[in-house]
């Protein structure tokens, strides 16, 4: 597990702990989205602010990027969003590759959670708490509000809060002085209006959950249990405690509104246990875990070994399906290791990470251009990952169609945030001999598409740094 420690933008106070080489708030480059005086967020000027730092976040390496793990926390996400009261705008969930406990909420309805906090909760109900409470600062848009209710915070004031998160700062000061632009802005008065949305994404995200079939105990109790161990810590509170701020009659109105519920038994799914042993560091009591372990050490006979007998226990199990298929790819035996991906993928048609594992076992069988009829052809459920275009890139790249290899890889970067490395594998690729029309007319598309996203003030990073 790695290095990110990202605060709530909606609690407004930074953290201890920064990023490996911190980059200065000065050399961010942030969007240019609206004029200082502008008081409030609208939506789309949100929604620009979350794509920025997420292309921050994908460059820094901080995304986890496991298909199976974010297909899980999106499918969560996802079902909380459809029992909210509040209809939710685009959401985009992701996994920050950090084993200490936080999640956050950022402009423009992207949601983050470190891999940590699953590795803490005990139950699916104690995850999806917290997800409710991050979905209902999202759906209440706490960040525009808290924009609008202090009367000082502008599309500036927001820019230079985000380039003092995303420079990895320890020091709360720069997060104070970013929202006061001179003026006599409290402390007091920021926190007072952080307790305020706090209570309220309690009270929503509790209801929420209990609307979406979870135990709405469940909030109540991993933030209880998080403060029960707080006291182990010291000076060092887990982060969620640092962003999201407990009291002993916070935790007992969340349980009296609990309360008040509906009485549930809920039952967890296999797949919680088998998400929670993806991100364990040390699965020596979990099979599924040290199987993972294991092939990803090289010792895939005894990997394949232990995914063999858990198949049998669950021959319906999408992810143990497809870890015994690329198990049985490294091992050599590609018929057979595709004959499991691809009968995944049968069973499972709309599951984005069965399409990712039968592609990605057909470009390793070396068979790209199946590969990539594979991925233009299969309509994936809840969204296209990411990765879908790093292989439509490779797989293209490997059939020997340069063009088409450049504007996928021009879609993976863009998508990330990288416009300028986008623009830069458009441009390779008009530059190609031969070019036919249709393709030099795609290519020009999409670079307008790009060009037209950015700053009129944007520049190439070689000419920036002349």
């Amino acid at each position: 597990m790695s290095r990110l420690l990202l605060p709530s933008l909606l609690s407004l106070a930074l953290i201890s702990g920064a990023a490996a080489q911190p980059v200065p708030p000065s050399a961010i480059d942030l969007p240019n989205i609206g004029e200082p005086a502008d008081n409030t967020l609208s939506p789309m000027q949100e929604k620009a602010l979350g794509t920025r730092i997420m292309g921050q976040l994908y460059r820094g390496g901080y995304i986890l990027e496991d298909p199976e793990l974010t297909d899980y926390i999106s499918t969560m996400g996802w079902k909380l969003a459809a029992h909210s009261a509040t209809r939710a705008p685009e959401l985009t969930f992701f996994v920050v590759d950090d084993a200490r406990i936080n999640a956050f909420a950022m402009p423009g309805g992207f949601i983050g959670f470190n891999s940590g906090l699953l590795i803490a909760a005990d139950s699916e109900s104690e995850v999806a708490g917290v997800m409710g409470h991050e979905l209902a600062h999202v759906t209440q848009r706490h960040l525009a509000r808290t924009a609008e209710d202090t009367e000082v915070a502008n599309i500036a004031t927001w820019l230079g809060v985000i380039a003092a998160i995303i420079a990895g700062s320890a020091d709360p000061d720069v997060v104070i002085g970013a929202l006061s632009l001179g003026q006599a802005m409290s402390y007091q008065r920021q926190v007072s209006y952080t307790r305020a949305h706090e209570h309220e994404a309690d009270r929503i995200g509790i209801q929420t959950m209990a609307n979406a079939g979870y135990d709405p105990q469940g909030m109540a109790g991993f933030f209880q249990k998080i403060g029960q161990q707080a006291r182990l810590y010291g000076s060092g509170l887990p982060e969620i405690l640092r962003t999201h701020p407990l009291t002993t009659n916070r935790i007992a109105e969340a349980r009296a509104r609990a309360a008040e519920m509906p009485a549930v038994e809920v039952k967890d799914p296999v797949e919680f246990g088998l998400m929670r042993a993806r991100e364990l560091e040390t699965a020596i009591d979990n099979r599924y875990g040290l199987a993972l372990a294991l092939g990803e050490t090289g010792q895939v006979a005894r990997a394949l070994e232990i995914a063999d007998e858990l198949g049998k226990r669950h021959p319906n199990q999408a992810n143990i399906q497809l870890l015994a298929g690329r198990l049985r790819m490294l091992s050599g035996d590609h018929d057979t290791g595709l004959a499991i991906l691809e009968r995944t993928l049968q069973r499972y048609p709309r599951y984005a990470p069965a399409i990712l594992g039968y592609a990605e076992g057909l470009m390793t069988a070396g068979r790209p251009e199946e590969a990539r009829q594979v991925l233009l052809a299969r309509e994936q459920a809840l969204g296209t990952q990411l990765q879908t275009f790093n292989l439509l890139a490779q797989a293209a790249r490997e059939s020997g169609n340069m063009a088409e290899a450049s504007y996928q890889m021009a879609n993976f970067l863009h998508r990330r945030g990288d416009a300028g490395l986008a623009l830069a594998q458009l441009d390779a690729g008009l530059r190609l001999p031969d070019l036919e029309e249709k393709q030099r007319a795609r290519l020009l598309a999409k670079r307008r598409e790009v060009r037209d996203a950015l700053p009129d003030n944007w520049r190439p990073l070689e000419e920036r740094n002349r």
